[in-house]
Formats: C-alpha cells, structure tokens, sequence
C-alpha cells in the first residue's frame, strides 16, 4: 500500500499543544506521520511518497491532475494494493470527487486528512490514518470508488462536503456515510448508486488538461459587470451558484444571457449545498440554453463539467453527464 502524501493540516505543527486552529499546515514529510502510526504495520506493507506540501486550498487543476496522474501510475502495479492520500481538508471534497471520475481502478483510494495538526492535543489525523489504513486494506472497500476517511466515517467521494471550518465531524455526505470503522474494522451499510471510477467516460490516462470553468457565487446586490470580468479569460463554462433552487436575480438575467451568446456554457447550480436544480422552473433554461445541475454543489459541478466538456460542447448533453454523475 502507498500512501502519497500532499501536505495539509495532517501535516501540519502548531506553536502549542492548545493551538487546533492557529497552526502552520504542510509541514511534516508523509514518512514522519506514517512513522507516528506504527500500528498501520499491522494492518498492511505500507511506503510514503511525498509528492506535494502545501494545504489544499493552494490546489489547482494541474495539481489535481499530476496527482491523478500519479495516482493511477501506482494502481497499475502488481504490487500495489491500494493507494492511500493525506490531503488538506479544505478542498479533498473536490480532488476525491476528480478521483472518482477518472481513475480506472477497482482498487481501494482512500482520501484522508484532519482538522487538527499532530502537534494539538486530540489530534485526530493519526486515528484518520488508521482507520483509512484498516479501509484500504479490507477486501470489502474493492469497487466502491474513492472513499474518504474521516471520524470514524466512510464516505464517497461523490457526496462527501466539508460543512464546518474547525470541527472534526466537519465532513458530511448528503446521503449519509458509506460506513464507519469500529474497533479496527469496517462496516459497509450502503453503496455508491451513481457511476464511477471503471463505469465513467473519463480516463485520467487521456486528459492532459482541464477546460476553464469558472463559479460565480450568488448574493445580494450582485454587481453585473463581474460576470464579464469572469468569463473574459478563456472560461469555457460559468457555474452560477443562485439562491435558493439556483435562482437568477431579475437583474442578472441579461447578463446572464450575454454570457451565454458569447459563447460561453452557463450551468445553474445551488448554493445551499444540497438538493437538485430545477429545469425551467423559475428559470427560462431552454430559451436561454442553460444547464442546471443535479445535487452538485458549485465547486463539484465545476469539475464534472470540465470533464464533461473533454466529450462534448452541446448543452443538453453536458446536462445528461450531469446528471448521470
């Protein structure tokens, strides 16, 4: 088993035991915190190897990339079991999501991470490490795509959000934990419905880069003229995150229209982080060619639709993938 270590608060040292939120992030090599484990050795033959150290939310899509890149190197040797991945908190919801569309494995990728660095008092990241170690090594976590690994919880890459800035029990899905891990083992009590990793269209070995899509987060007294600021450089696709059920301000309408004729793709999405956008409900989608989303939060539904436009430019069919995933 290879546990590819990226930085992140898991990796991370404060200047007192007390300090769970004021600590530097990205500081301690993956070798070190797996050594701080060592009853992983009993669980599995586990290496490190460090390819990042920063905290995630310095995460880009070339960085995403090389370490899906890298990813799917490592699930092609015989000798690798499963991968393992300590990752920031701040944004392993969108990398294990890009995971889970592009790797072709079956194999166990486990994502964890933790909200506390080592040096805290209850830190969590080494029983995170743990647990996800017991994950990838059980015969059970085999095709259930990528898995991430946190508070004793398992939850698919799929649904899984960060949903507090400081508590451990941060980490949500919007249908619930896959299972949880119990004294050493792990319990499965539901399985990923929507497809991924081996049944998807997208292969991590086929992409070189991802389209520009760009989000745009809706409020009150939205200032139009950002919208062109925006999509003026390169975007292929704006994904605007409306209130309420991806609601479109009467202001933002023609904007929102300009954007579209000028070639650029516009998907409604949601900012309330759960529930599926309505098609021509409050909105004109068909007559002003708009994509709404399924349940993807703004930053999810940014990723699938970038892969969605390595296939294709037509909006309805961009919208099929969107649902589908």
């Amino acid at each position: 088993m290879v546990i590819i270590g990226t930085g992140g608060t898991i990796a991370g040292a404060g200047a007192s035991s007390v300090n769970t939120g004021d600590y530097d992030s990205a500081k301690v090599a993956v070798e070190k915190i797996i050594a701080a484990v060592p009853e992983m050795k009993e669980v599995a033959n586990v290496k490190g190897e460090q390819i990042f150290q920063i905290g995630s939310e310095s995460y880009n899509d070339e960085r995403m990339l090389k370490l899906a890149k890298r990813i799917s190197e490592l699930v092609k040797q015989p000798d690798v079991d499963a991968v393992m991945v300590t990752h920031g908190t701040d944004t392993i919801e969108e990398t294990s999501y890009l995971l889970n569309l592009t790797l072709k494995t079956d194999k166990p990728v486990v994502i964890i991470g933790a909200m506390r660095p080592g040096t805290a008092l209850s830190a969590d990241g080494p029983l995170n490490l743990y647990n996800a170690a017991v994950v990838a090594a059980s015969p059970e976590s085999k095709g259930k795509g990528v898995l991430v690994v946190m508070n004793d919880e398992i939850h698919s890459a799929r649904d899984v959000t960060k949903s507090n800035a400081l508590k451990v029990e941060t980490f949500k899905s919007l249908y619930g934990p896959l299972g949880v891990v119990v004294e050493s083992k792990p319990y499965y009590y539901r399985l990923p419905a929507r497809p991924h990793t081996t049944a998807t269209e997208f292969d991590i070995d086929q992409i070189t880069a991802l389209p520009k899509v760009d989000v745009f987060y809706a409020h009150t007294s939205m200032d139009p003229t950002i919208l062109k600021a925006i999509t003026s450089n390169g975007s292929k696709a704006l994904i605007y995150g409306g209130t309420g059920n991806g609601s479109v301000a009467d202001y933002m309408e023609e904007p929102l229209k300009e954007v579209r004729k000028s070639g650029v793709i516009v998907v409604r999405a949601t900012r309330t982080g759960s529930g599926q956008v309505v098609r021509n409900g409050e909105e004109k989608d068909d007559e002003n060619d708009w994509i709404v989303t399924a349940d993807q939060s703004p930053q999810k539904a940014r990723l699938l639709t970038s892969l969605a436009l390595t296939k294709t430019q037509d909006t309805k069919e961009i919208e099929k993938i969107l649902y589908k995933y």
